[in-house]
């Protein structure tokens, strides 16, 4: 189901009490917005929310007008979910969210009271960058790939069929959280669920230049492949340990250099996105990827060891 917040919040900024109509608006979809705020941003019940509400009341809204005028984005969301749909052979139902976020992630994925959910922040996809919302003005043609990204991760935490190991950490709680996962599910769960999510988006919308698949620049991407051996050395020793510092090292943004210094390196931002994408591509290959949004942590493995034993044979 498409569920389209953009008209609310613009009704928000008309009202004449923008604060009050703001909270307002957030008591009608608080367990939605509540679990956004939490996993993307800061608890939304947290003093400093109240400045990071005011900075998105104030901030300059033009781009998202214009967008809101000139496309139909309940369509395009809609033809987005279907083609995640079609490329990860999902049966159950999921609410795709249309919102206006407060400049945090672009997109997410939740899962509520056992229901997963897609979450796409608009105004990061004006096509015009803007410094007052942290918009990164990403055109709204890219929407597929990102759809396709986190439903990915939907179909890993709540298929019937998924082997993940992040699924049965999903389940015992019906809610993801982003925090609790991180210092539960080991690096090799986190980094294969963003590596599938990225060869799902590459399926709902191929053809796209490399980078724009993980949220790179190209001259991130072109470091992140100079630099594959030595990610992949580093990870190694720390593929089955579990933390929140892992996540921070290797899939979270703003990190300081030191917290990302490894065998006297500073890895990349986010590299954990290009390593898991690598990790995935021997299982997407051989068996697609609907399967691969599907398989446990150690089937990539497998598949990896395979395509290297026929590399042997062949050479």
């Amino acid at each position: 189901m498409i569920v389209n917040l953009v008209p609310e919040f613009l009704d928000v900024l008309a009202a004449p009490d923008r604060t009050a109509a703001y909270h307002a608006y957030v008591d009608r979809h608080r367990a939605v917005l509540s679990a956004y705020w939490h996993n993307y941003v800061i608890d939304l019940d947290s003093a400093p929310s109240r400045d990071v509400i005011a900075a998105t009341l104030a901030a300059d809204r033009r781009d998202l007008e214009r967008l809101v005028a000139g496309t139909n984005l309940d369509q395009l969301a809609g033809e987005a979910l279907a083609t995640a749909q079609r490329v990860l052979g999902l049966e159950q139902e999921l609410d795709l969210y249309l919102m206006v976020g407060v400049g945090a992630a672009n997109a997410g994925e939740l899962v509520v009271n056992g229901r997963g959910m897609v979450v796409i922040c608009i105004e990061h996809f004006t096509g015009v960058a803007n410094p007052q919302t942290f918009g990164l003005g990403l055109a709204p043609t890219l929407l597929p790939l990102w759809v396709a990204h986190e439903t990915a991760h939907v179909v890993r935490y709540l298929a019937s069929d998924s082997r993940a190991g992040i699924r049965r950490l999903v389940a015992e709680t019906g809610h993801y959280d982003c925090w609790d996962l991180a210092s539960r599910a080991s690096l090799r769960e986190q980094l294969v669920n963003e590596g599938v999510a990225v060869h799902a988006a590459r399926a709902a919308l191929p053809d796209r230049a490399a980078e724009d698949y993980f949220g790179y620049t190209h001259r991130q991407y072109r470091r992140l492949r100079e630099l594959e051996t030595f990610l992949v050395r580093a990870a190694r020793v720390e593929l089955d340990r579990t933390g929140l510092g892992l996540r921070l090292r290797w899939l979270t943004g703003g990190m300081s250099p030191s917290a990302r210094l490894m065998h006297g390196r500073v890895l990349p931002e986010r590299s954990g996105y290009y390593l898991g994408a690598r990790m995935t591509e021997a299982l997407v290959l051989e068996k697609g990827v609907a399967f691969a949004a599907r398989a446990a942590a150690e089937e990539f493995s497998l598949a990896e060891a395979r395509r290297d034993s026929d590399r042997a044979v062949g050479a």
